[in-house]
């Protein structure tokens, strides 16, 4: 199947039902639960994507993360991983078959998606019988919508920290998203900041071709042993809790720990894990802590996470005295101030799994609260 095309005359509004911002994980599971339950394509829901192609974030994914060292990658509702990509394929770059996946898997159920379209602002638009609509401005056309699911993830809002003297630095800062291979580095010292998966992850590519510091806010902790259904289920819940009392989110795998996987084995034995506390300021030529002790560097590494990319949703007025967004429903994906939108792939529903699950919350509550059958 082609994908949509998008035309329309200049001035003039699209009106459907239910607008998707993002065609990630979250977005295609609540795409396909709202055509489950009856809503028709493009007249009652689309789907917007920024990106060129299907795949969401993954698509841009530094070439050496494979299938087998992703954080765990589910299955989307109605047709498995497997299906399309194929047994045994650990060892295939996430950023080629995940985007393959979503591809067959936007064909296979004729989702409309319109790409690239990027949504510049949400605000209020027309007061009509059925009530007030949503108005989304795009580089494209405007739409207008009775509710929007809003799927953006955090990969367009990659987060790094203020510190002293950080214009000053003569060398390269690099987020996690401007990765690509470890041999760029080669013949440098990088200083990789942040102590998540990712920043473990490629603290092991780097070490093995440069010398390297690593340095996190607060100590590791590593996590023996399996990590079961229920410790899952308690992680999320603590990040559920902060997203209900309008707090900022913390990611799932922050309060689940880093998996002590042979890798960590190996990177142990290396001496590689070895990590310092945050630097107090950084000089032109490298890092310094409030020790005295300075470190030289030719890059600074910052794999410090990502924000949620809600800036579009700002004329809404979202956000509550306590710098979050106050969620609701029966899974958190409801926002609290506005019940027309929905937020999926924020706080609890970050990982994957719980993409998965807050697309389908999302879509049901919303056409319940809509009256859409």
């Amino acid at each position: 199947m082609a994908e949509p095309t998008l035309t329309a005359a200049p001035g003039v509004t699209v009106k459907t039902d239910i607008v998707i911002i993002g065609a990630g994980q979250a977005g295609l599971s609540a795409a396909y639960h709202l055509q489950q339950r009856g809503l028709p394509p493009h007249r009652g829901f689309v789907l917007l994507d920024r990106s060129p192609g299907p795949g969401g974030a993954w698509q841009f994914r530094w070439p050496s993360l494979t299938l087998s060292t992703v954080n765990r990658l589910h299955d989307l509702p109605g047709l498995p991983f497997t299906q399309v990509v194929g047994p045994g394929v650990a060892e295939v770059p996430a950023s080629d078959a995940v985007p393959r996946y979503f591809r067959e898997y936007e064909r296979t159920f004729r989702l409309p998606v319109y790409r690239p379209v990027s949504v510049r602002l949400v605000t209020e638009g027309a007061l009509t019988p059925q009530g007030p609509r949503l108005r989304l401005e795009t580089d494209r056309v405007a739409f207008s919508a009775r509710g929007v699911i809003n799927a953006t993830g955090t990969w367009d809002a990659p987060f790094i920290p203020a510190y002293p003297g950080a214009a000053s630095f003569r060398g390269a800062q690099l987020h996690t998203r401007d990765y690509r291979t470890p041999q760029a580095f080669a013949g440098r010292h990088v200083v990789i900041v942040g102590g998540g998966i990712s920043a473990v992850q490629l603290l092991d590519e780097i070490s093995q071709v440069t010398s390297v510091t690593w340095v996190t806010r607060t100590p590791p902790t590593f996590r023996e042993g399996p990590f079961d259904e229920q410790a899952g289920r308690d992680a999320v819940a603590l990040v559920e809790d902060r997203v209900r009392r309008g707090l900022p989110p913390r990611s799932v795998v922050s309060v689940t720990g880093l998996p002590v996987t042979p890798a960590i084995r190996a990177m142990r034995a290396r001496g590689v894990l070895e990590r310092r506390p945050m630097f107090s300021e950084i000089t032109p030529d490298g890092v310094h802590w409030p020790d005295g002790t300075h470190q030289r560097a030719d890059v600074i590494l910052w794999c410090t996470g990502f924000l949620s990319a809600l800036d579009h949703l700002a004329p809404l007025n979202l956000r509550g005295e306590q710098g979050g967004v106050v969620m609701t429903g029966r899974l958190s994906t409801q926002v609290q101030k506005d019940p027309r939108v929905h937020l999926v792939g924020y706080g609890p529903s970050a990982s994957t799994i719980g993409a998965n699950r807050a697309g389908r919350a999302a879509a049901t509550e919303l056409m319940e609260f809509l009256d859409l059958g």
